[in-house]
């Protein structure tokens, strides 16, 4: 029997983060919402292209294939569109055989608030207001930022690459960090607490059932030793020794692990994620959302002393 949506993955995903919306929205800003209407109308029957958060929901959606007896993941559209106006973005998800039923169609409205009655664990947008509202309402979500899309069929991994500090854990060490700019303050700090595990960042829950769909996959192993995984996890950090102990220590104690962390220590973290070459990526510091060539999906998490707005 299929779980229950309670006890599910669930991630939210805008139509602005799913598809290419580039063309539909410049005529909504021209012309209004009524000529938007007409335009969407009109164009019902022709498929959206494929937008930046797409490989990486198509994959995550695979892994419903491979467990269909617990179907433990699922998405769910959140659109600013009125259901008729959807109903190319609804074409176009049944077009490219994505297995999403529910939606949420708010007819202009920001669509953050319903986002825990979906249990949604991510929620993914290219509205920046609508995601730091999310956020503000402690609802897990992430700007998704223009990259050139990349999506290789015949790969069926889904690679998903998370910074640390203010992403999975909490900003408490970036704030010491911030307070002087001050490495070796931050290094004394994180080592006096090295013990101490870090309170959970915005995006702790997601990582937290992404690591039991490794269990799972643990477990398929198991039983046949040719089964080859779907899912690959990374921790791509700025830290570096004495400051990584605090790392391992949150983790543990939350019960999870990455299948590879990197205490690059400054280094540039496109160096790493070339190699990697996630299917998304989250950082709440834009300074690190950067790849070679621009084809790696990158996702901003605005939380923390980080992405405080100055007048």
């Amino acid at each position: 029997m299929a779980y229950p949506i309670e006890h599910k993955l669930v991630i939210g995903v805008a139509s602005s983060a799913l598809f290419d919306l580039s063309e539909s929205h410049q005529i909504y800003l021209d012309s209004g919402p009524e000529e938007y209407r007409k335009y969407q109308e009109a164009h019902i029957d022709k498929i959206l292209p494929r937008g930046v958060a797409f490989p990486f929901i198509r994959r995550f959606l695979n892994i419903n294939k491979h467990y269909v007896r617990q179907s433990p993941v699922e998405v769910v559209l959140f659109s600013r569109n009125s259901p008729e106006t959807g109903l190319r973005v609804m074409h176009s998800i049944a077009h490219y055989g994505l297995d999403i039923s529910r939606a949420a169609f708010m007819t202009g409205k920001p669509p953050y608030p319903y986002l825990p009655a979906f249990n949604a664990s991510l929620f993914l947008s290219a509205n920046e207001e609508d995601v730091r509202s999310a956020l503000a309402c402690n609802s897990p979500a992430g700007l998704v930022l223009p990259s050139r899309t990349e999506d290789d069929e015949s790969d069926e991994e889904l690679r998903v690459a998370f910074d640390f500090d203010g992403v999975i854990a909490d900003d408490e060490a970036e704030a010491v960090f911030k307070r002087n700019n001050d490495l070796n303050e931050f290094h004394a700090h994180e080592t006096l607490h090295m013990g101490t595990p870090h309170r959970p960042g915005p995006l702790a829950g997601l990582f937290q059932k992404l690591a039991t769909m490794q269990r799972l996959e643990e477990k398929a192993q198991r039983r046949d030793p040719d089964y080859k995984k779907i899912l690959r996890i990374a921790i791509i950090t700025a830290r570096n020794a004495p400051s990584h102990e605090r790392v391992v220590t949150t983790l543990k104690s939350w019960g999870v692990a990455a299948d590879e962390t990197f205490f690059l220590g400054g280094m540039d973290k496109s160096r790493v994620l070339e190699v990697f070459k996630p299917h998304i990526f989250f950082d709440d510091q834009l300074s690190h959302l950067k790849s070679v060539g621009g084809n790696i999906p990158m996702v901003h998490v605005p939380f923390g002393v980080a992405n405080v707005l100055r007048p």
